[in-house]
């Protein structure tokens, strides 16, 4: 039987290999599927509490990852990481050492950064507020994510975190970090996927969550970084405005 001539000769062995590792990464991260309109489905990885993990079309996207490398045992290696705050359930440099590979490039506010040691902060490119940028082919907002009720102004000061608004393969995705429901989160516009926290007191009510989410409508929305919350009532007062996906956070 003849071989390929491209396998017989080796000239296409590398091409081959990077794109049997590409699916074997993208199989080895399971979850939830969104169909998309490029790249294939975007696939839902809940980690823990604020901790998650997308991918899509070949790449894979951590999300505040900490919680240790066992964490993330058998996951494939991230292309890119996108931090949120300096709290420890959302930043942990010796989580971050342990996953991020020698291609991974790290996305923060600078506030962020500041806490990284060097060799972190050479791969990490920062984003203030309002900030936008492609990484690796997709691109990246910086949104606003603070505290607004007087009693929790201490936890989140606006400016130094950033949620963020990634698009894949046309699905524009929305993490909010730790906020409470800004004027910015309550204007989003055209959201198809939105993972939004809620809990006290260090971000927002169940009902501050469901009233922004009927705001800005996104399609699905995943409530995450609710430890304590009634996830529940979250979810009845979203009513029929987006969908309710309940991710194995706990």
């Amino acid at each position: 039987m003849l071989r390929p001539p491209s396998v017989r000769g080796h000239r296409w062995l590398p091409l081959m290999l990077a794109l049997a590792a590409s699916a074997a990464g993208a199989q080895m991260l399971s979850g939830d599927k969104i169909a998309t309109n490029q790249g294939g489905d975007l696939v839902i990885h809940p980690i823990n509490h604020a901790t998650f993990a997308m991918a899509w079309d070949g790449n894979t996207i951590y999300v505040d990852p900490v919680g240790g490398s066992e964490a993330f045992s058998g996951m494939p290696e991230p292309d890119l990481v996108l931090l949120t705050d300096i709290h420890g359930d959302h930043l942990d440099a010796d989580t971050l050492t342990a996953v991020v590979g020698a291609e991974t490039t790290i996305v923060a506010p600078a506030a962020v950064a500041e806490q990284l040691p060097d060799a972190l902060r050479g791969k990490t490119m920062t984003l203030a507020n309002g900030d936008s940028d492609t990484v690796k082919g997709i691109p990246i907002e910086a949104v606003p994510m603070y505290n607004t009720t007087a009693d929790r102004l201490q936890y989140h000061a606006k400016g130094r975190g950033n949620g963020y608004v990634v698009t894949l393969g046309g699905k524009r995705v929305y993490i909010s970090g730790d906020t409470e429901d800004t004027p910015e989160m309550r204007a989003l516009q055209n959201i198809d996927v939105a993972f939004v926290c809620f809990n006290l007191p260090y971000t927002m009510t169940e009902e501050q969550a469901a009233s922004a989410v009927r705001a800005f409508k996104p399609t699905i929305v995943y409530p995450y970084h609710y430890r304590g919350s009634d996830v529940d009532k979250f979810k009845q007062l979203v009513g029929d405005a987006s969908e309710v996906r309940m991710g194995d956070w706990y």
